[in-house]
């Protein structure tokens, strides 16, 4: 009874860190955000443009080393995902460079995973409890794709259905 007790706990503890904004970038603009996390966390970044001229954008993903990790240009929508190649700062930008008047609405993701464990277990409890951990951290995380998938469906849904009612 105990152990149950303290799943529902343990899980809520696992959970990755997910932030998800609506942005607006203004013409000839550039927006960027950041996040801190050591070496070996895994990291993702989902992007839909929802609303303004062609639905592009260049987006672009640097590292606390200055080296760029991504670069798109003109990307309606995207999905990236990497492990943190050393501690510091990363940088996400959605960049309207290119357009001479029309802003443009952004939706988007940053998955922030738990930074790898370096501690070593020992003894049999450990080992099952550790194996518990490890599975209710993989239905986090897929959970949380779902999710990510539900809400990249709706603004789709969003922008097609603005494009049929405008051309029809």
């Amino acid at each position: 009874m105990y152990k149950l007790s303290l799943v529902p706990l343990l899980l809520a503890s696992l959970m990755s860190q997910v932030e998800s904004y609506f942005i607006t970038v203004d013409a000839h603009a550039e927006e960027c955000f950041f996040d801190k996390v050591k070496s070996g966390t895994k990291m993702g970044l989902m992007f839909e443009v929802a609303e303004g001229g062609f639905l592009d954008i260049d987006v672009r993903i640097v590292g606390p080393d200055g080296k760029t990790i991504h670069q798109g240009e003109r990307e309606s929508n995207g999905k990236y995902t990497f492990a943190a190649h050393m501690d510091g700062v990363y940088q996400y930008c959605f960049s309207n460079q290119m357009s001479t008047m029309t802003p443009k609405i952004v939706m988007f993701s940053m998955d922030i995973g738990d930074a790898p464990s370096d501690a070593t277990n020992e003894g049999e409890d450990e080992a099952s409890h550790n194996k518990l951990e490890d599975m209710i951290k993989e239905l986090s995380t897929a959970l949380t794709g779902v999710k990510h998938e539900q809400e990249y469906m709706q603004v789709r849904d969003r922008i097609h259905r603005a494009i049929n009612e405008n051309t029809n």
